[in-house]
């Protein structure tokens, strides 16, 4: 099968079911642990979003044009506390409105180790099994990414931000009572959040105090003990037998890669 790359779909089940996307063909990945895969990048790439045909992309798939261009690719989308829509200066105002302007999720996850998160309502599990999360735990559901931008910069000053992709993979990460966790954070960050919720009113701001914590299992027969990274742009062939499936990474027995960081890159699959 050949075709562009897109992210990997991912379902929540006893274990991460995982299906590999080349343009209009799917590949359920599951079944295939175990066995040797291949896949060859041809040379071709095509924009994720004006479908152009590009010898580098930006922004995991973009041409440069749409990269320079479209407010999806502005940096206030990795941090939402910098919103343009909020300063006036949004260059697609109507997009903005349509994302930017809808529920968004402030989280705990534990992926290597505890880290804060937002995410759109929508986008929940998918997210957390993105970020290859063992455990997730929604604490605030808000009317908007920048609100939960300005909520997640407070538990950031108490809680990492960020995963490390490297021990993610190599599986080093710990139970945490997430429940706890919660509340230690809401005890640091209390006056904080309250300003938050009297600045854009009580409505804006919900503290979700029943959810309960989200396990979650990869489909994973090996973990590397040492990470090596494959790179289309320096090997245009990857093979080995996949072990396992964990975030946007499949896991080879000769090394990793990120689906993700390749998409929209023109690919045959075999095995």
């Amino acid at each position: 099968m050949q075709g562009p790359l897109k992210k990997m779909c991912a379902k929540l089940d006893a274990s991460v079911q995982y299906t590999l996307p080349l343009g209009e063909e799917r590949v359920p990945l599951n079944a295939l642990i175990g066995q040797t895969i291949k896949l060859r990048y041809t040379g071709n790439i095509a924009c994720v979003h004006c479908n152009r045909v590009i010898k580098k992309s930006f922004n995991q798939g973009y041409c440069y044009p749409c990269f320079s261009s479209l407010a999806q690719c502005d940096m206030c989308i990795m941090k939402p506390e910098t919103c343009h829509f909020e300063a006036g200066t949004c260059r697609e105002p109507e997009w903005g409105e349509t994302f930017c302007f809808q529920p968004h999720v402030v989280y705990l996850a534990n992926s290597s180790g505890v880290k804060v998160g937002i995410t759109r309502q929508t986008q929940i599990p998918t997210r957390w099994i993105d970020q290859g999360a063992v455990q997730a735990l929604p604490i605030f559901r808000v009317k908007s990414r920048y609100i939960s931008g300005l909520i997640e910069i407070v538990i950031a000053k108490h809680v990492s931000d960020k995963t490390s992709w490297q021990q993610m993979l190599k599986n080093n990460v710990e139970p945490v009572d997430l429940i706890a966790k919660r509340d230690e954070l809401m005890h640091h960050c209390k006056l904080e959040i309250a300003e938050i919720s009297q600045r854009f009113g009580e409505q804006a701001v919900m503290f979700l105090e029943n959810e309960t914590v989200v396990d979650i299992h990869f489909p994973v027969e090996h973990y590397p003990l040492k990470v090596k990274s494959f790179n289309f742009d320096k090997n245009p062939e990857v093979s080995g037998v996949l072990q396992g499936i964990k975030g946007q990474y499949l896991l080879l027995d000769t090394g990793v890669i990120n689906i993700r960081k390749f998409s929209g890159y023109d690919v045959e699959f075999s095995r």
